[in-house]
């Protein structure tokens, strides 16, 4: 019966045969078809990789989540660590979930020429919604297992589930040792996500072998020596995580920063398996720089909407300006008229929090006729004790 189904669904469909087929269970052969079916939907909509993992505890997942928060690495950051147990769970997400259907779409896509205009750097991932593309393909297989009497609910970029985790146990690929999930002959630039469901579909059951050897080059080229040991990150050094977190920019890594305001690409800017397998294709409406000043002088509203993919703490349009001061203290010219009035203008912001990063930056630049002598706010007072050196170059 459900051979029949998926070659003629339309049929099946309009006389309602399907969920009177799934009461029965699947044989192997079935459940390949069906599975194989799906999968092929999935690429045929927009999805480079597929696999399907099997829905139970990712025990292991589970157990590095709270090791690590345990002893700190995970800084104040929540996701996928705020609840471990249920992030682990695919079961708490769709009640007797049987599989998770595994999509990954790639963003790897050759870098435009950089703007002439003073810019701040985006990573790969935020140059586009990419994850829109994925949600559509994942969508599309979640309203045929729907349509087919199955329960299944699409995440992608969601917290209920350890996406990477997902991958790894889909047979999609290996984790590398800057802890990105290193998919088989393609790399690591892609965003993931999954459709868990009950239906009862053939998993994987072989994982990829580690392919990274002795290779340690993305721990090498990390700007604040995050990864501190293979596979193992430390938040609070993680410059894509830091430019995420609210509060003041630890001053210890701004230099660091340099040009980025969102994300940090550095430890898979040189993977090799990323770098010479990747899916890359030419930059169509994407956007790897942002104008700093131009983005400095927006109104709440417009600012939020311009970075809209992107996540902000609390969608608040502070920390993007916070981020932007820091890389105009980096890159900015005290000759630049317009870097002057920026840094004058956000020196007497009435937000501490902002007047302390364009203090931080004022002195970097040597424009100190724009620093205060002093400041009622511990925020700002504390970034007076510690003004930087003049940047050099």
């Amino acid at each position: 019966m459900l051979f029949d189904c998926l070659q003629m669904p339309e049929w099946c469909l309009r006389f309602g045969i399907v969920l009177s087929a799934n009461q029965q269970p699947f044989s192997r052969e079935e459940a390949a078809l069906y599975t194989e079916h799906l999968r092929t939907l999935g690429l045929a909509h927009g999805i480079d990789r597929i696999g399907v993992a099997p829905a139970t505890v990712m025990q292991r997942a589970r157990e590095t989540l709270h090791s690590r928060k345990s002893v700190g690495l995970h800084d104040t950051m929540q996701f996928t660590y705020r609840n471990p147990d249920r992030s682990t769970n695919p079961d708490a997400a769709v009640p007797n979930a049987k599989a998770m259907i595994v999509g990954a779409c790639s963003y790897s896509t050759d870098t435009p020429d950089e703007p002439t205009q003073l810019s701040a750097r985006v990573a790969r991932y935020a140059w586009a919604d990419y994850y829109e593309k994925l949600r559509d393909g994942l969508g599309v297989v979640t309203e045929t297992l729907k349509s087919d009497g199955w329960n299944a609910q699409v995440f992608v970029d969601h917290n209920a589930l350890v996406d990477r985790e997902a991958a790894y146990l889909a047979g999609l690929g290996w984790y590398g040792k800057n802890a990105n999930l290193l998919i088989s002959g393609a790399g690591s630039f892609f965003v993931l996500g999954s459709v868990v469901t009950d239906a009862p579909l053939v998993v994987n059951e072989r994982l990829v072998d580690d392919g990274c050897g002795a290779c340690k080059r993305c721990l090498d080229s990390c700007p604040t020596n995050a990864i501190v040991e293979p596979g193992v990150i430390d938040a609070a050094k993680c410059l894509a995580w830091l430019v995420q977190k609210p509060g003041v920019f630890n001053r210890g890594y701004r230099v660091a920063l340099a040009d980025r305001v969102y994300g940090c690409d550095s430890c898979q800017d040189v993977c090799p398996p990323t770098v010479r397998l990747g899916i890359t294709t030419k930059p169509t409406n994407v956007r790897a720089w942002v104008p700093i000043l131009h983005m400095l002088n927006m109104e709440d509203a417009q600012l939020m909407e311009s970075v809209g993919q992107w996540y902000i703490a609390d969608r608040n349009p502070m920390w993007v300006r916070r981020n932007l001061l820091i890389v105009l203290g980096n890159i900015g010219s005290a000759e630049d008229e317009g870097v002057r009035n920026a840094i004058a203008k956000f020196c007497t912001h009435p937000e501490p929090m902002l007047r302390a990063h364009a203090i931080w930056s004022a002195a970097r630049l040597g424009l100190h006729q724009f620093i205060p002598q002093s400041d009622e706010d511990p925020v700002v007072v504390e970034e007076l004790k510690n003004l930087p050196e003049l940047r050099v170059g």
